[in-house]
């Protein structure tokens, strides 16, 4: 394993030219890694060709929704951890991405090596199937099934997999199936659309079929499509319906099975185990056809089975997504988060549709703990008589889904009701115990004049007519002075101390979190992005790494002196090792072979985070042109003169002028000289700072 991540930091960054670069000074190192580590090493030339075709802002965009952060500049919820700020970007020109929060940056394959836990050659194989294109080995010809990731050939065996049970549809055996989904209201159009199948009444009709198409019998059972018999792997899914369950990019990496025939004993619907490629609390079915939808219109509608989400998806509610064989928890919510870009409470929502029945009530009070993990507003859609989505649609048509979700409810308002409904609210006595009922609901609202409102809401619902009443008994103490409680949009009794916020926001960064700026990415103790120092220096470095054609000269004219932070003078060392920006081309080439040369993680790190980070740029259009470059070096370099000014007057005032007469003499020349060099570069610096 040691050896594959340190390959993956040799090679795994670094673009085609940079990683002929790279291959100069490790190549040797590299290739011994490589060999030791699998059959043969992917072409170079394979590995420019997938970065070229995997277009960094689409491939992230499959996982969490991105939206505009400035010029060249794409944003979103970081998807490796919890947040409510967007701080992770994404820098198409340069194909990197980076989490301002986490400090933590890379390219696409970097990407997708991370966010599905896979290695770099496993990587590598699914942007080049998502790019179609064939990798090949250097050590010979296309790459042999057994020398394929388990990842990618568990993927190829539920392809397969899905594309057998949607063929068995089709078949006489399968007229019970059909029947079902004639009797939900689902044409054969339908079922291709979703790629819902039929698997055979037989013990081994798959296991036999992947078989013959070269699958492992370790395969089968890992990939849990096959379960241990006595006399070997046999059919896990026998005589039922069969709905793929695809992840965010649309690979089928499991299974649910409805049940069909009054005869199976099993349960009415059977899912796939746990396997390396299924996670059941981090799968939303659906999402893969949803996603763009859920993005667009900046609404998820969660229902509870298979059938629900084709319905509502037929009937025009396109976001419409479920679980997939377990309940709605913490990991379907961070999906639900990056998808709908979950920042704002006054944009988005997201609608939870449960039965009107108790154990629908049920549902809706552990909806609570959901909706204290979201930003945007949550919602309840009850369909009074019971109906799912499926049998609302068959019953009443299409426009009773629409109508449906269009007449959702305030989850908390749902919750309030369904408490006072259980009381008689024609007596005093009822009236005062529906007041009870509803308080600790009430209280458990974050944001304090939402829980006002709903106090007050109270005071009619239940006919007390006693605003002032109400209000007292439900909130008691529950007040900012009483308490200090703190929520979203709640008073505070005291200002939080630095980095004393709330936690899941990241901290300040470019993308307008809160808090102090992460000691991460390279910056050491103590950087503070905001010193004035600091933010002209990085400013210039920023120009240097994404925009060197800007620069010309005159930055690599900069005395390395000029750079006071240690990590500024590295980056700075890195930029001359590198040749120069006068040897830049294209930025992206560029910023490619600073990261590839970069001596450590460290400093590739934060070159990472200069290459993706904004450049802050004056006026409505944000682009820097010549001038602006200008004036931010100059504005470096008359900050290093003003040192070397007040270095030469603590000099002076040290000096006897009579003893030392002509070294007096000798350091005022030099300080007049830079008093002068200072107003020039000021006259520069003013222009457009």
């Amino acid at each position: 394993m040691r050896t594959a991540t340190l390959a993956a930091r040799l090679v795994g960054p670094c673009p085609a030219r940079a990683g002929t670069r790279l291959g100069q000074q490790h190549g040797g190192a590299v290739r011994a890694i490589r060999r030791a580590e699998m059959a043969g090493r992917i072409r170079d030339d394979d590995i420019a060709l997938i970065r070229e075709r995997s277009p960094i802002d689409e491939v992230v965009g499959e996982y969490l929704q991105l939206r505009s952060g400035g010029a060249d500049s794409l944003k979103g919820l970081c998807p490796f951890h919890e947040e409510k700020t967007p701080s992770f970007n994404v820098t198409p020109s340069r194909g990197l991405w980076y989490c301002f929060s986490e400090g933590e940056g890379g390219d696409v394959i970097k990407f997708v090596q991370k966010i599905d836990n896979l290695g770099f050659t496993e990587a590598l194989e699914r942007l080049a199937k998502r790019a179609g294109i064939e990798l090949r080995y250097e050590q010979g010809g296309h790459i042999p099934g057994q020398e394929q990731s388990r990842r990618r050939r568990l993927i190829e065996a539920h392809r397969a997999a899905a594309d057998f049970y949607a063929e068995q549809l089709d078949t006489p055996a399968a007229a019970i199936a059909r029947e079902f989904l004639t009797s939900r209201g689902f044409e054969r159009a339908d079922a291709q659309r979703f790629g819902v199948g039929y698997a055979p009444a037989e013990w081994e009709a798959l296991t036999a079929h992947l078989r013959g198409r070269g699958f492992t019998e370790a395969e089968l059972l890992g990939g849990g499509l096959a379960s241990q018999g006595r006399r070997g792997p046999i059919d896990r899914f026998r005589g039922r319906l069969m709905f793929p369950i695809a992840d965010l990019t649309g690979d089928v990496i499991a299974f649910g099975a409805r049940k069909l025939a009054a005869s199976d004993d099993g349960p009415k619907y059977l899912n796939s185990p746990e396997t390396p490629l299924f996670k059941k609390s981090s799968v939303l079915y659906g999402a893969d056809l949803a996603k763009r939808e859920i993005a667009q219109r900046r609404q998820a509608v969660v229902v509870e089975g298979y059938t629900d989400v084709m319905a509502c998806h037929l009937a025009g509610v396109p976001t419409a997504v479920a679980t997939s064989g377990t309940s709605f928890g913490e990991g379907h919510i961070t999906i639900l988060r990056r998808l709908l870009m979950d920042s704002d409470k006054f944009l988005g929502e997201v609608v939870f549709t449960f039965d009107g029945d108790a154990a629908g009530q049920r549902a809706a009070e552990r909806a609570f703990s959901w909706e204290e993990r979201f930003v945007t507003q949550t919602f309840v859609a009850v369909q009074g008589d019971g109906l799912d989505p499926c049998d609302l649609r068959l019953t009443r048509g299409d426009a009773a889904v629409r109508d449906l979700v269009a007449q959702r409810v305030q989850l908390f308002e749902f919750a309030i009701r369904a408490s006072l409904s259980a009381h008689d609210l024609d007596t005093v006595e009822g009236r005062l115990a529906a007041l009870d009922a509803a308080a600790p609901i009430v209280r458990r609202i974050k944001d304090w004049g939402l829980r006002r409102r709903y106090a007050l809401s109270l005071d009619r619902w239940t006919g007390m007519m006693d605003e002032e009443f109400v209000v007292r008994r439900v909130l008691a103490e529950d007040s900012p002075a009483g308490r200090g409680v703190r929520g979203r949009g709640a008073p505070t009794s005291q200002a939080a101390g630095p980095g004393q916020g709330d936690a899941s926001r990241g901290t300040r960064g470019p993308a307008g979190a809160d808090g102090p700026v992460p000691v991460q990415g390279g910056m050491g103790d103590g950087y503070d992005q905001h010193d004035p120092v600091v933010s002209v220096e990085r400013q210039a470095l920023k120009l240097a790494v994404q925009r060197p054609a800007l620069c010309g000269p005159a930055f690599d004219a900069l005395a390395p002196a000029v750079f006071t932070v240690p990590a500024h003078a590295a980056v700075r060392q890195l930029i001359t090792a590198s040749g120069g920006v006068a040897s830049a081309r294209a930025a992206r080439e560029w910023s490619d072979r600073l990261r590839a040369d970069a001596p450590d993680d460290s400093v590739r790190s934060f070159v990472t985070r200069l290459a993706v980070e904004p450049l802050e740029v004056p006026g409505r259009s944000g682009e820097p042109d010549a001038k602006f470059a200008d004036s931010v070096l100059a504005r470096v370099e008359e900050l290093a003169v003003s040192r070397d000014i007040a270095a030469a007057k603590s000099r002076l005032q040290r000096l006897n002028p009579v003893a030392g007469q002509a070294e007096y003499n000798r350091l005022f020349g030099d300080l007049v000289a830079l008093e002068q060099r200072r107003k020039v570069l000021s006259d520069r610096a003013s222009g457009a700072l």
